[in-house]
């Protein structure tokens, strides 16, 4: 499949299959990563433009959603990824947006005590933009744009990103680029 038959096939909504599971940053006490669940919703359209919304859970069953995480922005074409013919190297740029709405009040109160150089006082379900601003808690610096170095790949109707290292470690550099394919997004009907 060239590029351009790729970015065809990619225009459009995806959503999770289900909640999702990943190894966060964090870690537990026992130093074990902390689990981060989360859905997500991609749409990608014309001049490469893409928004992604992700709504994380405090447990497996996506029952107990904490925020609602936003963004908008740009893909770069990096060429061919080594991992299955087919596949992309891509860089997301949140170039255009980044907002984060609590759903939780525990949230809440985390973010009021961690999140509040530049911020209005948090309140649940009210969004506030994080875009190129301090964050701490997603570890996002003033004045950067978010980028992540990723992967795509789509077949029979569904899109793959990279697999998050399990070790934690973020997309943040083209060397920390993924290796393996995580759970794939379905077409949304």
């Amino acid at each position: 499949m060239t590029l351009d038959q790729l970015k065809q096939q990619l225009a459009g909504e995806w959503i999770s299959i289900a909640p999702e599971l990943r190894p966060s940053g964090s870690k537990n006490a026992d130093g074990s990563l902390k689990p981060f669940y989360l859905t997500r919703r991609f749409t990608y359209s014309a001049e490469d433009i893409f928004a992604l919304e992700i709504i994380n859970f405090a447990d497996a069953y996506g029952q107990i959603p904490l925020a609602n995480i936003k963004l908008k922005g740009h893909i770069s074409w990096q060429g061919e990824h080594p991992i299955i013919m087919g596949a992309q190297q891509v860089d997301f740029t949140a170039s255009q947006a980044y907002d984060v709405t609590p759903l939780h009040p525990a949230f809440i109160d985390i973010l009021n005590k961690v999140a509040t150089d530049g911020y209005d006082a948090w309140q649940l379900n009210t969004s506030q933009s994080v875009f190129q601003k301090a964050f701490l808690p997603f570890g996002l610096t003033q004045g950067q744009l978010f980028k992540e170095y990723d992967l795509i790949f789509v077949q029979n109707n569904l899109m793959f990103w990279g697999a998050r290292h399990v070790d934690g470690r973020g997309f943040d550099t083209p060397e920390n680029r993924p290796t393996n394919l995580q759970i794939p997004l379905i077409r949304r009907a």
